[in-house]
């Protein structure tokens, strides 16, 4: 645990930042399952708007470092992939 100020104000902050990461990757994820699913279900605008949203979250992410940059190129590609293969 921290013991003087700095560290404890540095705590507090990590702290509120992890509880906003977390979120967005909530999101994130989200939008991702719903470019899933709109594929499965074979309906090509539904997976064509949430791949639209999706990128822009992963690729947000990958600016953020939330996650690793090449990882959410890599996301993308595939969900790219995926709504393609409707085709």
């Amino acid at each position: 645990m921290a013991n003087h100020a700095s560290a404890l104000k540095r705590a507090r902050q990590d702290e509120k930042i992890r509880q906003q990461h977390r979120a967005q990757k909530s999101t994130m994820r989200t939008a991702i399952k719903a470019v899933h699913s709109a594929v499965a279900a074979g309906d090509k605008a539904a997976a064509n708007e949430a791949l639209k949203g999706a990128t822009s979250l992963l690729a947000r992410a990958g600016r953020r470092r939330m996650i690793h940059p090449s990882q959410a190129s890599r996301r993308v590609s595939r969900l790219n992939a995926h709504v393609k293969a409707m085709s």
